[in-house]
């Protein structure tokens, strides 16, 4: 029997449109009636995460940036997982070595050095979970999400690393060039400190060995004496696997890669398609 549900959010709970529609909305709900927890896992920082939430009144633990965080349904952090100041700035020099465009997640927002990339970094975010989607209505959508998202500019990310308070929860990686990506991530695989996953062809995420939505999820399950293999996993891409390689019941969406699909128990349909909905229906009825 399955008690909780972890739910991806970039192509699998939300639409071309950047939205929850009222059939995965509804299909939560369910869920929810019938004791079953229901947890958002998603790379999004919370900011992101409750823009799209909020918009349906859906209010779950989230578990954010991959694992980095966990947060209540009170917007209260329960757990963090962060990267030592050491694996960042070692992961920050590798990047740079690379030139590769990147984006750093904290305990105090998301910085950037380049605002026009970032948004390109969402665009692609968003047509690799929708490759349908049309692409004007993908770029405003984006630049919704950054201004949403407080993502912060600044000249240097030295300036960053020169301040104690700040704590450090992931490194979203952009580039077109996929040999770079490719040679970045073996290097910082190496390391042995990180967790390197993508959520897209164009793009790395790096966190805490501890910061995986698997990880994250496990720990959490494990405080409500939940048994993971009385838990099911919905996602899409990459940084699910750690999911899918935990929980008793691992759903693929239509729109995921074919070696996801493979790893996975079932494949329900794609995230435009109500693929959530279906899945949860489905495990509810059986």
């Amino acid at each position: 029997m399955v008690k909780s549900i972890a739910i991806d959010m970039d192509g699998t709970l939300v639409n071309k449109k950047q939205s929850v529609s009222k059939e995965n909305k509804e299909a939560i709900e369910k869920a929810i009636s019938q004791g079953i927890e229901v947890i958002i896992a998603t790379g999004r920082s919370f900011e992101e995460a409750r823009y799209a939430l909020d918009e349906v009144d859906i209010k779950t633990p989230i578990i954010g940036i991959n694992g980095a965080v966990v947060i209540d349904t009170e917007g209260k952090v329960v757990e963090a997982n962060t990267m030592s100041y050491e694996a960042v700035t070692q992961a920050a020099h590798i990047l740079s070595q690379h030139d590769l465009y990147y984006e750093i997640y904290t305990n105090q927002g998301t910085y950037t050095q380049d605002k026009d990339k970032s948004i390109a970094l969402l665009v692609d975010i968003f047509l690799t979970s929708n490759p349908g989607a049309d692409p004007l209505v993908v770029t405003e959508e984006a630049r919704k999400r950054f201004e949403v998202s407080q993502i912060k500019i600044v000249d240097s990310y030295q300036r960053l690393f020169e301040k104690p308070e700040i704590e450090y929860y992931k490194f979203l990686v952009f580039s077109v060039d996929f040999k770079k990506l490719g040679e970045a991530a073996s290097e910082l695989k190496k390391l042995g400190t990180l967790a390197v996953t993508s959520s897209g062809r164009d793009n790395l995420e790096i966190n805490a060995l501890d910061a995986q939505k698997g990880v994250a999820l496990e720990k959490y399950l494990t405080k409500r004496g939940i048994s993971m293999s009385d838990a099911m996993a919905i996602g899409d891409n990459y940084n699910d696997v750690s999911m899918f390689e935990r929980v008793g019941r691992a759903v693929a969406m239509g729109n995921a890669p074919a070696d996801i699909q493979r790893i996975c128990h079932f494949v329900t349909d794609t995230n435009n398609e109500n693929g959530v909905a279906k899945a949860i229906l489905k495990v509810l009825e059986d």
